[in-house]
Order: C-alpha cells, then structure tokens, then sequence
C-alpha cells in the first residue's frame, strides 16, 4: 500500500486484530497490524508524540477542578481526564453488591483468565440492574489498543482505551449488563484481553479493574427484576442448536472494522480505479448481514466508530471522543420469526458476514451473543416462516478524476431492505413476528492528488420495524460524518470533523403510540498543529464540543441533555439543560 503523504509524516497507529479475535501469537506480539494510512487514518502514539486518552461512555470519572477555567494558548503536556456527555447508568435504591471479575495489567497479548462467582448476598438472579464497570489507568507512550471481556464466551463488553499523557490518565466505562442474568447466575470462566506491546519506545501498560454491581430487586417498593432472556448463548460456532421451546430470539453482533488496514476505514476505501490509498472493489459500502440455514435473516447499518487517534488528529480526542469509542454497541437483530424452524432439535446455521468487504480481506470482527426467551408452558413450541422479501441490494460508486489542481470525487450510494415474518403456537396462543428494516447510505468523498486534503461527507440510515403480535416497536437510526483534513504550507495539518448518532424509537400498542424515545449525540472538533516536529515546536491548538440528549422512557424524568464544550486540553462548559 503506498503511503499517503501526511501519514508519512504521522506513522501508523496499532488496533491489533488479535485483540478483538481473542487470539494471541508471534505476529500479534510483534505488532504486525501497525498500518499506514490516509489523511482519516488513526495517528500512532511515536515518540514524544502527545498521546491521546480515549473518553469513556457513561460513568467516565468527574471532571477535575477547573472544568470551566479560561484554556491555555496551545496544549501543554497534561490535559483534562476523559469526558463524555452521555448520563451515567441509573442505578436503583435497593440493597447492592459488588464483585470484581477481573483486575490485570496488560503488557502483551496474554488474556486475563480467572473465574467468577456470583453474589449470594443480593439474590439468585432476580436482580433489578447489574452494572458493569472498568476502571483504568495508563501513562507513558502507547497505542490505543482493542478489548474485550466475556464471560462462559459470552461477550459482555468490547472497549478501546486511550493513548496516555506522559503523566498518566485515567479513565471509565459504564454498562448495563442487566440482559446477561442467565450467564450472570453460575459460576462463569472469565476472558479478558486488551492485547499491548511494551519495550523501550511504547512503555504505556494497560492497568484496568472491571467490577459488576448487582441491584437486588425489591417487590415492596416497586422495583421488580426486568424480563430478561432465559438463555444467553455465545456463537462460538456457526452450528447451534436452541432450546425446542423458544418463542422469542434476538441476536446482538460487536461488529467492528478494525485490527490494521483499510477496513478500519471502511467508509474512505475506493474501488481499484481510483487513485487512493485504501481500495475496495466495490467502493465504501458495507453492511452487516445474518443469514440462518443460508438464507438471509437479518440486515444492518454498521456504526462507523472513529478511534481515539482517528482521522490523523489526535488533539480532536484528548477530551471528548467520538461516539461509542469506550463502549462499542451490538448490532441486534431480531430472528424470531425463525424460531419454529430452529426448534426442531437439530443443529443450524447461524452465520454472520459483512457484505462490501474485499473477497479474502480480514478486518472485520462479529462475536455474537444469541438471547433467548422460553416458553415456560410448552416443552415444544412449534410454528413456521411465512414470509421472506428481500429487495434486490442496489449500490452505485462513480469516480470523478480529478482536473489539474482540483479534487477527486467519489459519490456513492447503497441500500437493502428485507422483511420476514413468522408465526408460533404458544401457551398463550398463537402470535405473530414481522420484522422489516431498511438500511440506506450516501456519502461523498473528496482528495487531492497525495492525498494532503481529504474530506468525507456521509449519512447512513437504520430503519427497523418489529410487530409482535398487537405491539410494533419502530426504530429510525441515523449516523452522520462530515470532516476534512488538510496537510498546509509548513507541515501544518488541520481537521475539523461533525459526527453525528441519532435515533428514535416509537412503541405502539394496537395501533396506537405509547412510548417514545429520542436520542440525539453530536460531536464537533478543530485541531490543527505542525507535524514532523519535537513535540515543543508543534503549536497545537484544539476545540471540541458534545451535545448529547436523551427524551423518554429511557431519561431520568423524561429528559436528559447535557453540552460539554473543550479548548486545548481544558473543559470550558459543562452545561446541563434538563
């Protein structure tokens, strides 16, 4: 791959494959998968680089004092401990217990394995919220690196960390992992693995604790345990057999393009004519598909995650990151309009791809967890797939050369839409699955010959229905990109970058509406500074802002919004509007 311009200045930054495979050896220890990249490529941590600490998502620690004081002129050695403007998890007031699952400081590619036990003092199960947390420190020169936790192979988490300061950072993750009881209530094997590499130029270890926190349900004050699945099963293998009495399925997939190369920056890639860096055949559009015997079962929209050094700009990060950066969110699809034919007793196929990617090019990771809901008055619940549509995927890319002096262009544009729909003979009588989702993308990319502008333009739509019998839960997601970058006269690079997560979710009940839930997360950023220089000559300079609300059943009365604003490393708002 030739190397562009302005990572020829920067290097190439480390997200190791092996880390989010859960596989360790010779090539993942020697760092193999550090990359070169385009003018969107992730920065590497060289040395006397200022390094970038990652923003954790809820529960990310308080800010410091000073939060709000008049910023520096350009950033100096330390900054402000990551910070993100989502709310932390609510908590309910019962009686709580704390066990930690895993407590490692990683150097390599070795897992952390220990075993875990569940509380006995806070129940036997019927918990009202279990709260995942990890806490870390890290200091020095490293990569970001990848990582995950699971438990008896279920994935309960998947997380990247920051680059470091020369002092040291810490930082935070939040997760409800209440939907994970069944693992949760036995004894489990634990795995965690954030795969590093330590020597005399990257000298950052990787300290973390995670604990989980169990909320005992309370009847006497209306606190009740949530319905969960009764069975987690990870998908370890794409052969599975399910419980005969299955009467509701979901799937959830930490799909990922990560771990070195282009895929990482799927959503820049061109097709092979094009004269860029990054190529794929059929240009940027990518889709995360699950398929059940070999028949297509269920489509999405893959999240596109910016890392913590992304887009050649590390100083965008050093506060507030992009979003999801610490808690990478499952794609969930719901299968049980196949529930009948996988409760024959044999095994099938269960099977995830992601459709765009390069014939025999890896990049992409999909561990998948399987959540089952059981019927407790049948031992068989039997039915059948009554309907199958699947329009014709439609994707176009038209490569615009460049005149001379001017910008290349590439304009593309994709999108699938499938329905399926199931019927099943329960206990309580005969229901009715139809699941329609829609997915949709349009993006235009821009760059100069050697690639010193480079600039994307993207919105990516997620449009769900679910009916289940009398109720259907609408969902329309979307996810916004906007950013250019820019190598100057002296080497100065400058990007400046909207990333945008939204979603709303309208629940009805016999036609009529009575939940709904908006989420609107945007994050802007200007950082620029001279590169190829000691660290004291680059002038850097960088502000940041996040926007997150929350209306609905979902917010703590109804309401959340919070404005978090950053300039050179120093918080300068911190507002709150509900």
């Amino acid at each position: 791959m030739r190397r562009h311009r302005i990572m020829g200045l920067l290097g190439a930054l480390a997200l190791a494959a092996g880390t989010l495979a859960g596989t360790a050896g010779p090539a993942a220890a020697a760092d193999t998968t550090a990359r070169a990249g385009g003018a969107h490529r992730a920065t590497e941590a060289v040395p006397g680089d200022l390094a970038v600490p990652a923003v954790p998502a809820a529960g990310s620690a308080a800010p410091r004092p000073g939060g709000g004081a008049e910023p520096p002129p350009e950033f100096g050695t330390d900054w402000h401990d990551p910070l993100t403007a989502a709310p932390p998890v609510a908590r309910p007031a019962t009686r709580s217990c704390e066990v930690t699952v895993a407590e490692a400081q990683f150097r390599d590619y070795t897992p952390y394995l220990g075993n875990y036990t569940p509380p006995a003092a806070c129940g036997s199960g019927a918990w009202a919220k279990v709260v995942l947390r990890l806490d870390g420190k890290v200091k020095g020169r490293q990569y970001d690196r990848l990582g995950h936790l699971s438990l008896g192979g279920v994935e309960i988490l998947r997380t990247s960390t920051p680059e470091p300061s020369p002092d040291g950072i810490t930082w935070s993750v939040e997760k409800d992992v209440t939907r994970y009881r069944d693992t949760l209530s036995r004894p489990q094997p634990v795995e965690m693995l954030i795969g590093n590499v330590v020597n005399d130029t990257y000298t950052g270890v990787i300290d973390v604790k995670v604990t989980l926190t169990f909320y005992a349900a309370d009847h006497d004050r209306h606190i009740p345990a949530p319905d969960t699945p009764d069975r987690v099963l990870p998908l370890t293998t794409p052969s599975v057999t399910t419980p005969r009495n299955t009467e509701r399925l979901l799937a959830e997939v930490y799909a990922t393009g990560s771990g070195g190369g282009c895929e990482e920056y799927w959503y820049m890639t061109t097709p092979d004519a094009a004269p860029y860096s990054c190529k794929a055949a059929d240009g940027p559009y990518r889709e995360v598909r699950i398929s059940v015997d070999g028949q297509l079962a269920g489509i999405a929209a893959p999240f596109p995650t910016v890392w913590t050094g992304g887009w050649s700009n590390p100083f965008l990060w050093y506060v507030t990151p992009a979003p999801r950066a610490f808690d990478v969110q499952p794609v969930v699809y719901d299968l049980t309009p196949y529930a009948a034919l996988l409760n024959d007793g044999r095994p099938h196929r269960i099977e995830v791809s992601v459709a765009g990617v390069p014939a025999g090019q890896s990049g992409w990771s999909t561990p998948t967890n399987l959540l089952l809901w059981q019927d407790e008055g049948r031992t068989v619940v039997t039915g059948s797939l009554t309907r199958h549509e699947e329009g014709e995927p439609a994707g176009s890319t038209r490569w615009t050369p460049a005149t001379p002096g001017a910008q290349h262009r590439l304009d593309t544009e994709g999108g699938h839409r499938l329905t399926v729909a199931g019927r099943l003979d329960t206990s309580h009588g005969r229901v009715t699955t139809t699941v329609t989702r829609a997915v949709h993308n349009t993006s235009v990319h821009r760059w100069t010959d050697g690639e010193n502008q480079d600039a994307l333009t993207a919105t990516w739509t997620d449009e769900e229905s679910v009916t289940r019998g009398p109720t259907t839960v609408r969902t329309a997601r979307t996810y916004t990109m906007d950013g250019e970058t820019t190598l100057g006269s002296g080497d100065r690079l400058r990007t400046v970058i909207a990333l945008g997560d939204r979603a709303e979710t309208t629940t009805l009940h016999g036609g009529r509406t009575v939940d709904r839930t908006r989420l609107d997360d945007r994050y802007t950023g200007d950082a620029s500074y001279t590169a190829n220089v000691p660290r004291e000559q680059r002038h850097a300079v960088g502000t940041s802002s996040e926007r997150y609300q929350l209306y609905g059943s979902e917010a703590g009365h109804g309401c959340y919004d919070r404005t978090l604003a950053t300039a050179q490393g120093t918080v300068t708002v911190d507002r709150r509007r509900c």
